[in-house]
């Protein structure tokens, strides 16, 4: 499914040069000055894209610090060594795409603090402090000391003795690979010192580890399923790598960029091989294999990466300037209604997938599943869930992609039509419509196809016959009544004057000799809309009192009910 969206297009036209922006730093902010050296790196996000490219360097492009390095989805990246310090930065970010040329975006900037303090100590991260059967050949691993800008390293035999290396300046580097092996079985003192312009790293304190008996560690191998920089690789894949002899077995490093292992971390596997359940669709996976035997652990073996099948989307196709999603669009409401009348009560949805399933929410939160048609029988109102979904080939891959949607069931039905109110003002009628029951209406005057409105108030009409229309927006049926607008009959009167001089004492309803009113009740009102009498329209009527007190010369509004549900509004004076 394809939809064109607007600003896709306006990032189209950034990536290809045309005057737009491609993604911002985040932090550091573009033309920063002071920031830590030990900063991470994060931008935008950009929808659509395989991965990112980063590139730190000094000068507009440049990668003399990171060059190229790929960071899969992420959208933060740490240095490794830190920055150089009281230095202007510059970062390149390159997004990359499957089968896509890769679109590299202008290179933003900021500047480093000056660093005035010495850096602080690292520990050993390769082998680990205290560890034991180490490989003779091992190499020397630590972490990243801040504000260092490089290292000196003392090993020996004995604490303090440096006979193997003695305080060997290695650079800004976090490793060493030492010229010859280890003595085996033999404890192995190391201390490695940080050290900046400011000075030495004070108070680091000697670690050590144990090596094995002597030995041949096995060589390294390598991935043949998937091979190192394949694409479109399957969400549940059989990683394979080549069998080494003198391997016992092999620890996996699995990550969703190049220096985390949130997958599989060290796991032990005996066989050359592992099926891994569900990766996520488009996106690149960094593998480590490290081989090991009884004298220690291969070296240096390589990170490899693979990226997976693009799945679902959304992506941006640079070609065509849409973007694609192979999501179904639902167009689907947050209530539906079971109506009374029939239950149970069929609901269809009009939206386009390969399958769809629909499912109860029971009140443990767990749901149950009721139908995979395209419709669904609903018995009794609550919580429920919808889903429809789209079954997609890719490079001979099945996978399904899916788009849900929650809604309530309430129980409704169709309206009941008590009545029309009629009011009268300045020869135009005022028509409220009041209706009963448990749905939710809307109302259309004169045409059952609408369009409905949620009031039920129809104002400025003329004299003629109308037809109301009142719609259960949830579907259980529309009622209909008809009503005819004439100005009223002289029977009202528009004056009475209670003064006791037998004339007009009284207000009632006069039923003339032609088209008299079926009326019941008659109701009297201030002109504050407070009742002030009610009375049959066969009795005496109004006396002009309330509660025995007599009421004062003004305006007062009546409201009578007919037999046939109408009722008519409209005033009359009381004259002393």
């Amino acid at each position: 499914m394809r939809r064109w969206l607007f600003h896709i297009f306006c990032f189209l036209i950034t990536l290809h040069g045309f005057g737009q922006e491609c993604p911002n730093l985040l932090e550091p902010l573009p033309g920063s000055t002071n920031v830590s050296i030990n900063t991470s790196i994060s931008w935008e996000k950009v929808i659509g894209i395989t991965g990112y490219i980063i590139n730190i360097g000094t000068t507009p492009g440049g990668g003399e610090i990171i060059l190229e390095q790929p960071v899969g989805s992420d959208t933060t990246y740490t240095p490794p060594l830190g920055l150089p310090e009281n230095t202007l930065i510059y970062v390149t970010i390159t997004l990359f795409f499957f089968d896509q040329n890769n679109i590299v975006c202008p290179s933003q900037s900021f500047t480093t603090e000056d660093v005035t303090t010495v850096p602080d100590c690292t520990q050993l991260t390769v082998p680990l402090d205290g560890a034991e059967n180490v490989n003779v050949g091992t190499n020397i691993s630590w972490s990243y000391a801040p504000r260092a800008l490089g290292y000196r390293i003392t090993l020996g035999t004995s604490p303090g003795l440096g006979d193997i290396i003695n305080n060997l300046d290695v650079g800004n580097t976090l490793s060493y690979n030492p010229t010859m092996n280890f003595p085996p079985g033999t404890t192995i003192y190391v201390r490695v010192i940080p050290y900046n312009e400011n000075g030495n790293a004070v108070g680091c304190m000697e670690e050590s580890f144990t090596t094995g008996a002597l030995g041949e560690p096995p060589g390294c191998t390598h991935l043949i399923t998937p091979v190192d920089g394949e694409i479109n690789v399957e969400l549940s894949p059989l990683l394979e790598w080549e069998v080494v002899l003198n391997a016992i077995g092999y620890k996996l490093f699995i990550g969703r960029s190049p220096f985390v292992n949130d997958i599989i971390n060290g796991d032990i596997f005996t066989a050359n091989w592992t099926f891994v359940i569900e990766f996520e669709p488009n996106k690149t996976y960094y593998v480590r294999i490290i081989p090991f035997n009884d004298a220690g652990e291969a070296q240096d073996c390589p990170q490899e990466s693979f990226s997976t099948i693009l799945g679902c989307g959304p992506f941006i196709d640079v070609t065509t300037g849409e973007l694609v999603s192979f999501n179904p669009e639902i167009n689907f409401p947050d209530r539906v209604g079971i109506c009374e009348n029939n239950i149970p009560t069929r609901i269809n949805t009009s939206d386009e997938a390969d399958g769809f399933r629909w499912f109860k929410v029971l009140p443990s939160g767990e749901e149950e599943l009721i139908s995979e048609e395209p419709y669904v029988d609903l018995f009794t109102a609550g919580r429920y869930r919808y889903e429809a979904y789209n079954i997609l080939n890719q490079e001979g891959f099945v996978i399904e992609c899916s788009s849900t949607k929650e809604f309530a069931a309430v129980l409704s039905s169709a309206a009941i039509i008590e009545r029309p109110m009629i009011e009268e003002i300045a020869r135009l009628f005022y028509v409220t419509i009041v209706v009963s029951g448990p749905g939710d209406y809307e109302y259309s005057l004169n045409d059952i196809d609408g369009p409905y409105d949620d009031d039920n108030r129809f104002t400025g009409l003329g004299v003629g016959t109308y037809t109301i229309y009142v719609r259960d927006k949830n579907g259980c049926g529309i009622s209909e009544r008809t009503f005819k607008l004439a100005y009223p009959p002289t029977g009202f009167p528009p004056y009475f004057s209670p003064n006791g001089d037998g004339i007009n004492d009284y207000w009632q309803y006069v039923r003339p000799e032609e088209d008299p009113l079926p009326v019941t009740i008659i109701y009297i009102y201030d002109r504050y809309g407070k009742a002030l009498v009610n009375f049959n329209a066969q009795g005496q009527g109004w006396d002009g009192r309330y509660h025995n007190n007599t009421m004062p010369a003004t305006e007062y509004w009546y409201k009578a009910f007919t037999r046939d549900n109408l009722i008519y509004t409209g005033h009359f004076s009381l004259i002393r």
